[in-house]
């Protein structure tokens, strides 16, 4: 096996902080400079194999100050989704449940219910770090997916492809890769059984399997036949070929924007195909070279959102952050289509006014009044005193430069106290902090 690239250079503040956004939702004051101490390994060891979980801070409220009611009321479930990315002592874990979500996006609409996506979420995040193997197999039984890709209406009887198709289109091979329509068909059979039943008014419950309908006929599947059930048409396409190869590329594009080289590819693939575990994957990626030499990233909304209020200190209040998600293009248990979120499509015309009330909506209990006295006069002071606010992130040059001119420029006509408020929403929504 080709030996995995590893980061070599200095690893201090700045590659902490890359490292805490792109396996988490961002650093919290001293953070960076605290996790920059443990080294590259001890760093992305903290994070991957993490102890008991902890929530830091007072639990969420809605805008009447009262608690989160997740399973009924709407966008109660993206709230309490978005706390425990800012909370959660966890980072990673919460990061790759966010990871699994998109990966087997799954509609709280198309599911009929957010109860039924919520204990789907709790699966992914039991699943987070461990088997994919198991984790499929879950997914496939999960009421929520059932009930999204109709697999409650796959019977012998009348066959339905949806979830045949996307388990080897986007769950386990990719597009075009390795399978037929034959193939698509041949699992479908394979996948019959599961049923739900019905009472008038309301929706489907006790998700169970039924033998009687399920097709026990000998089915060919990748040219190989034999009498498969729902089990082995997950163990089939994990056992493809293709699979190792989408499962790596898939995976490292949560973390890093260019593609892997065909080297380390093919060494990620050989960690992988052994034991089918996300983990060790997970660990080489977060300590590859490209990581932290490589261009930047977008942060996804919701991961903006979660370490704007990290870095504030601040929590979950106000059931804006429901419809400020949907209108910077991430609403929580909401994917667009069962290919989950376009991430290469996070920042448009539309989408960054969201992201524009979104830090506006962080940053307003934290606003200086107009009278606030003792401030700096000058430009430079004031853009340093915002970028220790937001607990010294880096700035890059051409940033600071823009900034410093304004704040120069504004100061002739407002007071510093509204000067530096504009500041600090400037600097929330530049592109050194939609980026990592």
């Amino acid at each position: 096996m080709a030996a995995l690239s590893v980061y070599r250079g200095t690893f201090g503040a700045a590659e902490a902080e890359r490292l805490l956004w792109r396996a988490g939702f961002g650093p919290r004051r001293g953070e960076a400079k605290s996790l920059a101490k443990k080294g590259l390994s001890g760093a992305v060891h903290s994070l991957t194999r993490p102890g008991a979980e902890q929530l830091v801070g007072p639990d969420p409220k809605d805008e009447r100050g009262n608690p989160l009611a997740p399973y009924d009321a709407v966008g109660h479930d993206h709230m309490w989704w978005l706390d425990r990315m800012v909370r959660s002592s966890n980072q990673l874990v919460e990061r790759m449940t966010l990871v699994w979500h998109d990966w087997f996006a799954t509609s709280a609409v198309g599911a009929g219910s957010q109860r039924r996506v919520l204990d789907q979420n709790a699966l992914l995040r039991t699943h987070a770090l461990g088997s994919f193997a198991d984790m499929l197999i879950d997914v496939t039984k999960d009421p929520a997916m059932l009930v999204w890709l109709s697999g409650i209406k796959n019977t012998r009887l009348a066959p339905n492809e949806n979830y045949a198709r996307e388990l080897m289109e986007l769950f386990t091979l990719g597009a075009g890769r390795g399978y037929t329509e034959s193939d698509v068909r041949e699992q479908a059979r394979a996948l019959t059984g599961w049923r739900a039943r019905r009472a008038p008014g309301k929706g489907p419950y006790d998700f169970h399997y039924e033998p009687r309908l399920h097709d026990s006929g000998s089915k060919t599947v990748f040219g190989k036949p034999g009498n498969y059930d729902w089990q082995a048409a997950c163990r089939l396409c994990l056992e493809h070929k293709s699979h190792p190869s989408f499962f790596v590329a898939k995976l490292w594009s949560y973390f890093i924007p260019t593609a892997p080289s065909r080297a380390t590819q093919a060494a990620l693939e050989a960690l992988y195909r052994d034991k089918r575990e996300v983990r060790p994957v997970v660990e080489a990626i977060l300590q590859h070279s490209d990581l932290y030499r490589g261009p930047r990233m977008v942060k996804p909304p919701v991961v903006y959102a979660a370490g704007l209020l990290r870095a504030l200190g601040q929590g979950v209040s106000t059931a804006n952050w429901a419809r400020l998600g949907a209108m910077s293009g991430q609403r929580l248990f909401h994917p667009p289509n069962v290919a989950g979120w376009d991430d290469s499509r996070w920042l448009d015309t539309s989408t960054f006014r969201g992201r524009w009330y979104l830090a506006g909506s962080a940053l307003a209990p934290l606003n200086n009044s107009e009278s606030a006295a003792g401030l700096p006069r000058k430009g430079d002071k004031l853009l340093e005193r915002t970028i220790s606010f937001f607990g010294n992130p880096p700035v890059s040059k051409e940033t600071r430069g823009v900034l410093t001119r304004f704040a120069d420029g504004a100061l002739a006509g407002a007071s510093p106290a509204v000067v530096e408020n504009a500041l600090r929403q400037l600097l929330a929504v530049s592109p050194d902090h939609q980026t990592c």
